[in-house]
């Protein structure tokens, strides 16, 4: 079907392309939402495996419904909570079932802290009596059911609490939390920010033990952001954010009984020394809790069985690696607690299955290519689901194979980005399906098979939409860089003429196992490369060395040198499309946010014979000032790697600077603090070198918000313009008066 339709959408292309395409993309087109795509709300597949849950708001009535729909037929069966019927809740963003489906907490008043943390007023709504019951009267963090849905865990003011659903009881569990000190059972910055996670707390399958992490970071160095705001006088922000090489919080693993009321504190038999637990996970056994631990070089990880009923803890699994091991949470345990585990340990990331001692039973997926997403196991059929890229590193695809690697079938027909999302007994899954031609489109798929049963929803309206502007296609290829074959996407200008020649801008990220060349539908930063193609401009971007998705030596060779590889290929591409008739090479400029801003910083410097221009929007100016667990994780310590840190920091590099800069933070930036940039400024007037900064106030690592998105890219634009566009109205003169001449 999806086929039939792409050639008649090909078809309607090819009549209309005469009288269609005569709009340009302008930068308000695309900051007001013009180009947005239609989503699948997220939903929650229910247990019975044939239905599915979505939340729904009603931006007339201003309330908040959970509907439940037929997964077959994509009917509406039912709506579960109606804000409409309830006095105390005008309305909710976010909804939690109990395991068995009978409770429901519903967020209210929700308030971000950081990246993921946030802060909320809570209810629980019963499904069989409709009484909504408020959790505590503050806001309180990550409310939790236990598995027999009659308790509520959550935190406060950095303490652990429990309320007991039947009797309205509510017990503290932690005491001695303090802001800036002890938090309890809530990830600290850094945890939350480079392990991806904010509860650090876990009900067993009983309901009756709490496994927690506890933080201690009292001697964390603070870093304080001022909140300018619109007072008279601005405030401060003070937290704790553990530097590279700087001390972290001490933690610790506890279980608290909920029949004694008593905690007791995880002692291991191995002496480690500043280390972290990235993740806690109880077994199907009630008693055994799962706990990784990780050394602070994070090349070493191992994994415990912890029985909290003997006290005792046993390792059954030890990975190391030469250079870091990634977190992940795709373990999953089996009914008699045999386990599945992804590892590189061969080269390539792959699926495992080990007993519940840490024995190998097998190997699952095998081959010179990536397992990009762990789905799950299908216990009743056997089948574990997956993504990878073995249709090629920038597609993504949807397989099933048996527990013991056996007949593996690729469920996804359609080649570009495919991601499923599984019904709860795996006899269905969501398909999201998009290309670098087509937007995304939502199906309903057998799990079996991979066959279509029906289409869910699609961006036909937003494809015929695009017919109305001048667009090109994003040509995918690869580039030979440094002895690899480097993927690469270019965009020309829709009248692109090999004749003449164009200012070249190239954008990149390039953080260790990112991926910005990827066959999948266009961002917003997509539809301004197609509005800067339209002004004469060749975009390009290209994932060099560190980057993912091409095994771990590609992707770990950066490893305790941040910014030399990566920086060394995108001068050298620069360089080799430079020397292609068409390009410029006096007009070469690059860009890049975050990690992008500081390579885009660095080429500009090191490479300053190649790049007229660049631009770094929120960057890294020295590792010195980034989070101890991203950083260390390829680069050590400072301490222990002192010339990795400084030889590759742009910081380091000002006074090579020839080209023109533009160097962009937001004041409010968590994240990459403001003090990369106000350090970077003072060492370019030191050198005495000339350059353009913005900042904006308030602004966190994203800068959005109201107008912010707009003026930024307006910025970039007129900055781009100005330094690589002088030529392209002067080329277009005398291609003017050329053809006055032959006339």
């Amino acid at each position: 079907m999806r086929t039939f339709k792409f050639f008649l959408l090909s078809c309607f292309f090819i009549t209309t392309i005469s009288k269609a395409q005569t709009k340009d993309i302008s930068l308000e087109d695309i900051w007001s939402g013009s180009f947005r795509t239609e989503r699948m709300d997220a939903l929650h597949s229910m247990k019975n495996g044939q239905q599915y849950s979505v939340l729904n708001f009603d931006r007339a009535t201003r309330t908040t419904t959970i509907d439940v729909y037929d997964y077959k037929t994509l009917n509406k069966v039912e709506t579960i909570v109606n804000s409409a019927n309830i006095e105390a809740i005008p309305y909710f963003t976010d909804y939690t079932f109990s395991d068995d489906e009978s409770k429901i907490i519903l967020a209210t008043d929700v308030e971000s802290i950081f990246r993921r943390s946030t802060l909320g007023k809570f209810y629980v709504y019963d499904t069989k009596d409709n009484s909504v019951k408020l959790i505590a009267e503050d806001k309180i963090q990550e409310p939790t059911f236990s598995p027999d849905a009659t308790k509520v865990a959550y935190g406060l003011n950095n303490n652990l609490y429990v309320t007991d659903l039947i009797s309205g009881e509510t017990k503290q569990i932690t005491f001695d939390g303090i802001k800036n000190k002890i938090i309890n059972g809530i990830t600290d910055w850094v945890y939350e920010e480079e392990f991806g996670f904010v509860r650090a707390f876990q009900w067993n399958a009983n309901s009756d033990r709490i496994a927690f992490i506890r933080f201690d970071e009292t001697n964390v160095p603070e870093f304080s952001m001022d909140v300018y705001g619109k007072g008279l006088y601005q405030t401060q922000q003070v937290f704790k954010y553990p530097k590279a090489g700087e001390k972290n919080a001490i933690v610790s693993l506890h279980l608290y009984d909920l029949k004694t009321n008593k905690t007791s504190e995880v002692d291991l038999d191995k002496d480690y020394n500043d280390f972290y637990i990235p993740r806690i996970k109880w077994t199907n056994d009630s008693d055994v809790l799962s706990a990784q631990y990780m050394n602070r070089h994070q090349n070493e990880l191992d994994l415990w069985m912890i029985n909290a009923k003997k006290g005792s803890a046993n390792l059954v699994l030890a990975e190391k690696d030469n250079a870091y091991i990634d977190v992940t949470d795709n373990l999953t345990f089996l009914k008699d607690d045999s386990f599945i585990w992804t590892s590189e340990k061969d080269g390539y990331n792959h699926i495992y299955h080990y007993d519940k001692d840490g024995e190998l039973i097998n190997q699952i997926t095998k081959g010179n290519w990536e397992v990009t997403n762990y789905y799950g196991f299908d216990q009743k059929a056997g089948k574990i689901y997956y993504q990878s890229v073995e249709n090629g590193s920038i597609n993504r695809d949807v397989y099933a194979i048996d527990l013991d690697g056996r007949n593996k079938t690729r469920l996804t027909k359609s080649r570009g980005t495919n991601n499923a999302s599984f019904s709860a007994d795996f006899t269905y899954y969501i398909n999201t399906f998009s290309s670098a031609t087509t937007p995304p489109e939502y199906t309903l798929n057998d799990a079996k098979s991979g066959n279509l049963v029906k289409s869910i929803k699609d961006n036909d309206a937003l494809s015929k939409k695009i017919l109305d502007y001048k667009t090109s296609k994003k040509e995918f290829s690869t580039i030979e860089i440094n002895g690899n074959n480097l993927n690469m996407w270019m965009i020309k200008p829709a009248d692109f003429d090999a004749s003449k020649k164009y200012p070249l801008f190239m954008y990149q990220y390039s953080g260790p196992g990112s991926q910005q060349v990827a066959n999948r539908w266009n961002s917003a930063n997509d539809y301004w490369y197609q509005h800067l193609a339209q002004q004469g401009y060749i975009v390009v971007c290209i994932d060099g060395r560190g980057t993912g998705f091409k095994g771990a030596a590609f992707k770990k060779v950066t490893q305790n040198e941040l910014g030399k590889y990566e920086v060394e290929d995108q001068i050298e591409a620069a360089r080799q499309l430079g020397k292609r008739p068409y390009i410029d090479e006096s007009r070469i400029g690059i860009w890049g946010w975050s990690y992008g801003g500081f390579m885009s910083s660095n080429a500009l410097f090191k490479g300053n014979d190649v790049f007229k221009m660049a631009i770094a929007v929120a960057p890294v100016t020295s590792w010195r000032f980034y989070d101890t667990i991203y950083t260390e994780r390829y680069m050590a310590t400072p301490q222990e790697n002192p010339s990795g840190y400084d030889e590759n920091s742009p910081i380091n590099h000002v006074d090579k600077l020839k080209g023109d800069f533009l160097l962009i933070h937001g004041s409010g930036d968590d994240n990459v603090h403001l003090q990369n940039t106000m350090r970077m400024v003072d060492a370019l007037i030191q050198a005495d070198k000339q350059f353009e900064w913005m900042v904006y106030p308030d602004n966190n690592h994203g800068i959005y918000g109201g107008n912010t998105r707009l003026h930024l890219y307006k910025k970039m634009t007129n900055f781009i313009n100005k330094t690589l566009g002088d030529k392209i109205e002067k080329q277009d003169v005398k291609e003017e008066q050329k053809a006055e001449i032959k006339g």
